[in-house]
């Protein structure tokens, strides 16, 4: 068989397809895969010049390619586009050797070719999977901080090059989760995203014009999704703040301008949007997107659905606010925190039937800090899960020792808050055993107090947590009655013994006619539900006597006493008087029975 024969045979059944083109571009053999993989007829191909049929933006690439190969013998190998018959764009990989004759002169080159376009698809789909959402498709956060971090080198070079970075987070996305389900989250998601996208008019998008020196302007979305509920939305060749905040509040509009459709419900979402303008000093990239983070929790603090520009006392709180947790977290190891008890009164004879025990901080160098410093902070960093587990191990060991001291009947009581954290923590009813267990407390002596707005939470969770505390023998008091929506059908059915009025009520009672009548409903409400009912924040003496006039059984406050030491509330015990003196200007009651709680 000749070298011709066998480089027909060889090409006739090759996979790849093979041509050989003259010196003038024009081909005189052609492999039969042409036509199975681009359509075209031998005869079609005989007359075409090759470089037609290649696409125009690659055509100056294969014509080098080729004479390279000439010049040298064997070319590169190269990917280029190719029109088939049906008008679409193939990819082929090429390579191209120069055909010699018996004289070793050439002019022919061999071009080898194999279609790679379902590859060449996949990896785009695998390089566009690593880099946008799986959920909303958009641009994910390396991406982002990929723009993002040009962007910022942009301003670097050239100052008069201005750029905003919006970060936009769904407010109370939760509570789509948790009444929906997460599926139906995942629509919300998607729908907020396509109005995101929405929102931003064209100018916002469009991609500027490049500076002298710089290549061609990349034109790409704005929005990203982070994660979660977190969107971030980059805005270039801004003016000034206005330009981002006009986005912001157009964001807001879109948002809440009609409902959502998810499956048969129809629900409304807002925004809080935080945005930090690259005119303000910043070392890296990555810190305009940590900036716009913190205005965007500033905005939630501050009411949700709203916007805030970062400014530098931001970052100096959100510094604070990380050394004020990382001192916390030492203070719960190196057991710097103390136990106060604030006593709670039977007002028909002044007597303590209780405590109520708090956590304080004793900071070294610093003194006593504020609850309202640290208690937010431990709550959002989960830390007011082992801070609650040493107070309730501490303070059942103190009320152990006070009622073997001064025994009661009833007892006296201990009563400890539960945080939403620690309510969705899975280990609490195991923490509240031990801590009886190790101490000896009777379990009944035990009052955990849960926030209207925890313990009337829908589902079956909630409630499977509060009959579990419940069968364990102690009791469950709702605290801050009066300040969430509650359902007067579910209050009937929780295990509660107890309601704490809130001190929003309490407070002006005396001249307050709506106040008085708040509380005097509550009180018969709880009364009718056989539950007991304790006055919070009871400050002053007429409110006393006007807690007395409506049967309100039990209070605690500031005129009984502040929250104080384990050595103070033992004088207390001692004395058998919280409020020295004051019982006798108290108007003259007779005492209460407790009431019976109905069976339910």
């Amino acid at each position: 068989m000749s070298r011709d024969d066998m480089f027909r045979v060889i090409s006739e059944n090759a996979a790849d397809m093979i041509a050989v083109v003259d010196a003038n571009g024009k081909r005189i053999y052609n492999s039969p895969a042409y036509e199975r993989l681009l359509g075209y007829t031998p005869e079609e191909l005989r007359t075409t010049p090759a470089l037609e049929q290649v696409h125009p933006d690659d055509r100056a690439r294969v014509a080098h390619a080729a004479e390279q190969a000439r010049k040298s013998g064997r070319g590169e190998r190269i990917e280029y586009r190719i029109r088939h018959k049906d008008g679409s764009w193939r990819v082929l990989e090429s390579t191209a050797s120069v055909v010699r004759d018996a004289s070793g002169k050439s002019n022919n080159l061999v071009i080898v070719n194999r279609d790679i376009t379902d590859r060449k698809r996949a990896e785009e789909r695998l390089q566009h999977n690593a880099f946008h959402d799986a959920l909303t498709d958009l641009p994910n956060r390396a991406l982002f901080l990929d723009r993002l971090e040009r962007a910022f080198s942009r301003a670097k070079r050239h100052p008069e090059y201005k750029f905003a970075v919006l970060f936009v987070d769904i407010d109370d996305f939760k509570k789509f989760n948790d009444s929906l389900g997460h599926a139906a989250g995942d629509d919300v998601l998607v729908q907020i995203a396509q109005r995101l996208m929405s929102s931003l008019r064209k100018d916002d998008t469009v991609s500027r014009q490049p500076h002298e020196g710089e290549g061609p302007p990349a034109s790409h979305d704005s929005v990203a999704r982070l994660g979660g509920d977190e969107f971030t939305i980059l805005i270039e060749d801004i003016h000034d703040a206005s330009d981002p905040i006009r986005v912001a509040t157009r964001i807001q509009k879109v948002l809440a301008a009609t409902a959502l459709s998810i499956g048969e419900q129809e629900i409304f979402a807002s925004a809080s949007v935080g945005i930090a303008l690259s005119t303000s000093p910043h070392e890296r990239a990555a810190d305009l997107l940590r900036d716009a983070d913190l205005a965007m929790y500033r905005a939630k603090a501050l009411g949700k659905s709203r916007c805030e520009v970062f400014d530098t006392a931001m970052h100096a709180n959100a510094v604070k606010r990380l050394q004020l947790e990382t001192d916390l977290r030492k203070a719960i190891e190196h057991g710097e925190l103390c136990v106060h008890y604030q006593p709670i009164v039977r007002l028909s004879d002044m007597k303590i039937v209780g405590f109520e025990a708090l956590v304080r901080w004793q900071r070294p160098h610093v003194g006593l800090i504020p609850p309202a410093e640290f208690i937010v902070v431990a709550e959002e960093s989960g830390l007011i899960v082992p801070m609650n587990r040493w107070l309730r191990l501490e303070a059942c060991q103190k009320m152990q020792l006070w009622q073997a001291e001064f025994p009661c009947n009833p007892p006296l009581t201990l009563s400890l808050n539960v945080t939403a954290k620690e309510f969705a923590h899975p280990g609490l009813i195991n923490d509240i055993v031990q801590a009886l267990e190790q101490t000896g407390l009777e379990p009944s002596s035990l009052q955990l107090e849960i926030v209207e707005t925890v313990a009337m939470r829908d589902g079956e969770k909630p409630e499977g947590v509060l009959r579990q505390v419940t069968a364990l023998g102690a009791r469950l008091s709702i605290d801050d009655f009066g300040t969430g929506y509650s359902s007067l059908s579910r209050l009937r059915h929780l295990p509660a013994d107890t309601l704490k009025i809130d001190r929003a009520f309490i407070s002006r009672m005396d001249i307050d006619g709506d106040n008085r009548a708040v509380v005097r409903t509550i009180v018969s409400l709880a009364h009718n539900l056989g539950l007991m009912v304790v006055a919070e924040g009871t400050e002053t003496l007429e409110e006393v006597n006007e807690l007395l006039a409506i049967d309100c059984e039990y209070a605690q406050g500031y005129f009984f006493s502040r929250p104080v030491d384990g050595e103070t509330a033992l004088q207390m015990l001692r004395t058998g008087l919280c409020n020295q003196g004051s019982s006798s200007r108290v108007a003259t009651a007779k005492p209460l029975p407790l009431p019976v709680r109905n069976p339910r």
